[in-house]
């Protein structure tokens, strides 16, 4: 195989979920669509000039306030936390929720070396006071990490008078929201229970 052809193949098995054979299909597509190459290159050259965190969410944005945080129709006195950005896509297109987000960035996870202090929950912390927050959501991953950020930000969300439920369990344990379906989402978002 000539050399620029095995890098990037190299770097296609790099992304998740593609494996030696998907990116042989790829690279073979963007031999053959010479103009795909250019758009797609470009797009992924540009991608970190143009997309930011939103500097109230840290959700993505195209520069200032994500869409979801300029929306006046948005409940804002809910915020629902996630671990992630691309888990308000998911949680979007149940339907079932209107208020706002907090993207935490991930979760706390020993293993990893990640502490609280690596996420973004002062933000979340300051964000219930200032905005005079009636409840926060917790839509984590049913995991032991998910769990371990839960019961912190139980413990530093309580003290503040502010309700604090989770979604339900309608999503099956050890999986990722990305990988969960609308529905099932969309169950688990109304059956949310209060955390005390």
């Amino acid at each position: 195989m000539i050399a620029p052809l095995e890098e990037l193949l190299q770097a296609l098995t790099r992304l998740p979920g593609i494996g030696r054979r998907s990116a042989e299909r790829i690279a073979f597509f963007l031999l053959n669509r010479p103009e795909e190459a250019r758009k797609l290159a470009q797009a992924i050259g540009s991608l970190h000039d143009r997309v930011k965190r939103c500097p109230r969410c840290y959700s993505l944005s195209g520069g200032g306030l994500c869409p979801i945080c300029r929306d006046p129709r948005r409940d804002r006195k809910i915020i629902c936390v996630v671990a992630h950005p691309w888990e308000i896509m998911k949680l979007e297109r149940t339907g079932e929720y209107r208020g706002l987000y907090h993207v935490l960035g991930g979760l706390i996870s020993p293993a990893e070396g990640t502490g609280f202090q690596d996420l973004t929950i002062e933000a979340l912390l300051r964000r219930v006071r200032e905005e005079e927050i009636e409840e926060v959501i917790l839509a984590l991953e049913p995991k032991l990490e998910g769990e371990l950020t839960a019961m912190h930000l139980l413990e530093r969300l309580k003290p503040l008078g502010v309700k604090v439920s989770q979604i339900a369990q309608g999503v099956p344990v050890g999986r990722d929201l990305e990988v969960a379906d609308e529905v099932t989402l969309g169950k688990a978002i109304r059956g949310r229970i209060e955390l005390r």
